[in-house]
């Protein structure tokens, strides 16, 4: 489980391209090479994904067939930055909201606009995921854990303030640009078990 705080920026380094799934190399900065282990869970622009090999400054990973289908990894290339965060240890500060790094859906960037030294972006997402966003609630965009500042049917907006454009990789962010969405997993629960087979008496 994460909780949606990036802890490092990594930089893609090779990519090699399978027949059903593809391998990258990520050079890492900030994270501690000493305490990262192969087998490890990480996240990878909110993607969980296993740490595979390791040297002192970079970590492999493999990414599936399913993986690359439903998430943005399909589009990395070399030198393209990508957000990172460890898995939540047992006794750590959960300071975001639950990210499990299983990805809904992607979305794409169609408003950027400078409000005062914020920025607000808004996203167009499939009716299928629209209906788990709400306002004030949280989401999770490429692994950042963010509060939507308000949805139109299909389009949401998230404000991003000067300390999260710095230490992630939102910045990045071009019209048209693909993300990765996980909504908060809470709404998902709840519809489930407001379903009628779950509502009956037994």
């Amino acid at each position: 489980m994460f909780t949606g705080l990036i802890e490092d920026i990594g930089t893609v380094q090779e990519i090699e391209k399978g027949e059903k799934e593809n391998r990258y190399i990520i050079e890492f900065n900030k994270i501690n090479s000493e305490e990262l282990v192969i087998g490890e869970s990480i996240s990878v622009n909110g993607v969980c994904l296993t740490v595979v090999s390791l040297s002192e400054s970079r970590f492999t990973f493999d990414a599936s067939h399913e993986t690359l289908a439903k998430t943005n990894l399909s589009g990395l290339k070399p030198g393209v930055r990508v957000n990172l965060e460890r898995a939540l240890k047992a006794d750590g500060r959960f300071g975001g909201h639950i990210v499990t790094g299983h990805i809904d859906g992607v979305g794409e960037v169609t408003e950027i606009v400078h409000v005062g030294k914020s920025i607000e972006y808004s996203f167009s997402v499939d009716n299928n995921l629209a209906k788990y966003i709400i306002t004030k609630g949280s989401v999770a965009i490429d692994g950042i854990s963010l509060t939507v500042n308000d949805i139109k049917e299909n389009i949401f907006s998230v404000n991003i303030i000067p300390h999260t454009q710095v230490e992630t990789v939102i910045g990045d962010l071009e019209i048209s640009s693909i993300v990765n969405i996980e909504c908060d997993i809470i709404g998902k629960y709840v519809e489930k078990l407001a379903r009628p087979e779950y509502t009956q008496d037994s």
